[in-house]
């Protein structure tokens, strides 16, 4: 039996076109895979931690091998939690909108929980870094405003660009996507169209995940 962990990254709900897509590739996979669980995590319902100056203080009482204060480890403790909550999962699902080019902040709060040195990444004798969570596939449904698809737009995507990378440095380079665009420039009638030719290239997908 596997693990799926779920992760939505839109305030917007039943609104939301990459959660839609997403949901639609879930229920599909759960068919063909029954036994499977999924767990649902949206970041922006998530009591997520506060990754402010006791949790970084924390963070470097590490790096440098010294002792934490009570303050420091009942904070750090919540970042282990979140961390281990992630890489406890056998595959991940991601739904996430584009803001301002790139992803909404509670996604990077989270992702900046995540990544942490000896937890989700290390580094190797000769400086260069290594992923720590590998083997694990991920699916990822975008969604954005505009249309991204041309040379001439594809600079500005900072969506899947980032994402991705960040990804792949804690090791998760199996990735599979489906972008959603543009879900408002050309009005709703097209939004609707590009959604539902999204869900079912990702009920397609999910058969072999």
């Amino acid at each position: 039996m596997s693990k799926i962990l779920y992760i939505q990254a839109s305030p917007r709900g039943e609104r939301s076109k990459s959660i839609a897509v997403a949901d639609a590739f879930i229920l599909t996979y759960q068919e063909k895979n029954p036994s499977d669980k999924v767990e649902v995590l949206n970041v922006f319902e998530e009591n997520l931690v506060d990754f402010g100056a006791i949790a970084a203080k924390a963070k470097y009482t590490i790096i440098h091998g010294q002792s934490h204060t009570e303050e420091e480890l009942a904070v750090w403790k919540n970042v282990e939690k979140t961390i281990e909550r992630f890489k406890s999962a056998d595959k991940y699902v991601i739904a996430v909108a584009m803001w301002n080019f790139s992803i909404p902040w509670r996604l990077k709060q989270y992702i900046d929980i995540l990544v942490q040195p000896g937890y989700t990444f290390g580094v190797n004798e000769d400086g260069s870094y290594k992923g720590l969570v590998t083997g694990k596939k991920v699916f990822i449904s975008y969604a954005r405003g505009g249309d991204y698809s041309s040379e001439q737009a594809r600079s500005l995507d900072l969506q899947s660009k980032y994402l991705e990378q960040i990804l792949g440095f804690m090791g998760l380079v199996d990735i599979q996507s489906i972008k959603v665009e543009p879900t408002l420039a050309c009005g709703p009638d097209a939004a609707e169209e590009k959604v539902a030719s999204a869900i079912e290239k990702a009920k397609q997908m999910a058969e072999e995940f």
